[in-house]
């Protein structure tokens, strides 16, 4: 029995947004590791660096997410069936371009932010300053992330 001042219909709702929300953070996660990998062209060192960053911060935010929902006592997805069905990012198919790189990661940050703030509404709602923090903290990374990404596209 778990009474950390959430009830157990709250605790539950939470938990099944955060998995979504870890979902999109792992697949993000997946897809910057990938274009690490696989990216080319003059912007290569840039991009390369820059990908290993992001994907390493991601890698430490799955952790950060699904100990938030076992905190809330419910099982953490953890497998890629799961996680293909629970999350709202796309598959990129074959090696694009560096500048589609980006602007998959570029769409796949706004969609991780899509996903936090849905969650919010609920642990606002059963006051669990916790996730909320959480989810906040997770918001200013993918924006400013989004908005990194978004100026490599500008044209001079």
């Amino acid at each position: 029995m778990v009474d950390i001042g959430i009830s157990e219909k709250d605790r539950k709702k939470i938990a099944e947004g955060l998995s979504r929300f870890l979902a999109d953070t792992y697949t993000l996660y997946l897809k910057t590791h990938y274009f690490h990998w696989n990216v080319t062209g003059p912007q290569f060192r840039t991009l390369h660096l820059m990908f290993e960053e992001q994907y390493n911060e991601l890698w430490t935010a799955v952790d950060q997410i699904a100990e938030r929902i076992r905190s809330l006592d419910f099982p953490a997805p953890g497998t890629y069936k799961e996680f293909s069905r629970l999350t709202s990012i796309e598959e990129t198919d074959g090696v694009p371009h560096a500048a589609d790189m980006i602007k998959a990661l570029v769409a796949g940050h706004e969609a991780v932010v899509r996903t936090a703030r849905s969650v919010f509404p609920t642990a606002e709602k059963a006051a669990d300053e916790a996730t909320a923090d959480l989810l906040t903290q997770r918001l200013q990374i993918h924006e400013k992330t989004a908005w990194m990404l978004r100026s490599l596209l500008e044209k001079p």
